[in-house]
């Protein structure tokens, strides 16, 4: 089975299981890791398909070095990759309809498995409510209507 992999940012596609982008490239002499995703959604556990899993190397101050990976999640909200340099690494998942999910983790371990749980996106807040003050809408609720005279 091929997995397609996007270089990011950059112009390059790459194609087959356990190839890295050029970032990762240079520390191929150390232990590696093989990654493994699970994406759900926060309020029932069912899986998210065809979230972008998009991993960033970091360095040991905290920086995110340039490049990067993007895996999609399958049918089951899962997605892996193998050969990931131990170390620092930052993890985005996006998904129409659900928060952007960000954090590093350090991959320290021969198989590493994460699971995000994608929340659904917040109320809105508004600064045009009255005399100026910051109020939630909700979109949820209609909006209340005037009685009629």
């Amino acid at each position: 089975m091929k997995k397609s992999f996007l270089l990011v940012p950059g112009l390059a596609v790459l194609l087959g299981i356990g190839l890295v982008g050029s970032t990762w490239a240079q520390d191929t002499e150390g232990p590696m890791s093989d990654l493994r995703f699970v994406v759900v959604k926060d309020y029932n556990g069912k899986p998210v398909r065809n979230a972008a899993v998009i991993l960033h190397p970091v360095s040991r101050r905290g920086k995110q070095a340039r490049g990067g990976l993007e895996l999609k999640t399958d049918n089951e909200g899962r997605t892996n990759i193998d050969g990931i340099p131990y170390g620092p690494l930052r993890v985005q998942v996006l998904a129409p309809g659900f928060q952007t999910f960000g954090e590093d983790y350090e991959i320290d371990k021969p198989a590493f498995e994460i699971t995000v749980k994608l929340k659904r996106p917040g109320g809105q807040y508004s600064v045009y409510g009255n005399n100026g003050d910051t109020k939630k809408t909700d979109d949820k609720k209609p909006a209340e209507q005037k009685p009629q005279q």
